[in-house]
């Protein structure tokens, strides 16, 4: 008998593929803004969604995203959805 090839696969092969995550410093540029005050509203809370690797403080670009697109306003008086 002829031995059949097996065939192997990556493991996770159908896992979406990982997004790259940006820096506090990239995600501030992206933001045009200071590193500074991501670390601020990191500790006072109101800024965009972040994810801890270890010690280390990184932001998906979607999160960024959503966050803008939530700080829309049509107006000074317009507090926003969570006044909604």
């Amino acid at each position: 008998m002829h031995a059949h090839p097996t065939t192997q696969h990556a493991p996770y092969a159908d896992a979406a593929p990982l997004r790259p995550f940006l820096t506090e410093r990239q995600a501030a540029a992206y933001l045009a803004i200071s590193p500074r005050t991501l670390q601020s509203w990191r500790v006072r809370g109101g800024g965009p969604r972040y994810v801890k690797v270890g010690a280390n403080v990184r932001y998906r670009a979607e999160d960024l995203t959503a966050w803008v697109e939530d700080q829309n306003r049509a107006n000074t008086s317009d507090n926003g959805p969570a006044a909604a």
